[in-house]
C-alpha cells in the first residue's frame, strides 16, 4: 500500500465513523428536524466516502471499508452520555460536533503534508468536510 493509498484510507476510515455516527443518532433522537439534519450529514460523508473511494480505485489499490475503533469509542460515550442527560438530542449535537471536529482536523493535516495529486482531490472535497463542520458547530451553538 502506498502512502497516499494510507492517507486517503485513514480519511476514509474517519469519515465513515461519522458517517455511521450520523446514521445511528438518527435512529435515537426523536426530533424529526434533526433526523433530516443527520439525514443530509450522512449523505454528505457518504458523497466525500466515495470521492476519496475513487481514487483509491484509480490507484489500484482497495479503499478501506470499515472505520476506526475511536469512532466506535465515541458513539458509545454518546448514547451513555445521552442516556444521563436530560436533554438526549443535545448531548448527540455536541459529540457530533466533536466528531466533525476530529474529521475537519484530519483533512487539514493531511492536506498540509499531501502531494499535487492529492491535494487536488482534497482541495475539492473540503468544502464538504467544512460545510458539515460549521453545519454542526452551529447547531450545536443553537441548542446550548
Amino acid at each position: 500500500m502506498t502512502s497516499k493509498t494510507a492517507q486517503l484510507n485513514e480519511l476514509i476510515e474517519i469519515t465513515r465513523d461519522g458517517k455511521k455516527f450520523y446514521e445511528h443518532a438518527r435512529e435515537e433522537v426523536k426530533n424529526v428536524g434533526l433526523k433530516a439534519l443527520f439525514t443530509d450529514m450522512s449523505r454528505a460523508k457518504g458523497e466525500v466516502i466515495q470521492a476519496l473511494s475513487a481514487k483509491v480505485i484509480a490507484n489500484n489499490e482497495q479503499p478501506a471499508s470499515g472505520g476506526t475503533l475511536m469512532g466506535k469509542v465515541r458513539q458509545v460515550y454518546a448514547d451513555a452520555r445521552a442516556a444521563l442527560s436530560s436533554d438526549e438530542e443535545a448531548a448527540y449535537v455536541a459529540q457530533l460536533e466533536e466528531a466533525e471536529d476530529r474529521i475537519l482536523h484530519a483533512f487539514q493535516e493531511t492536506l498540509e503534508n499531501a502531494d499535487a495529486d492529492l491535494r487536488a482531490l482534497l482541495v475539492v472535497e473540503m468544502p464538504k468536510v467544512r460545510a458539515c463542520h460549521d453545519r454542526m458547530r452551529s447547531m450545536k451553538q443553537s441548542v446550548k
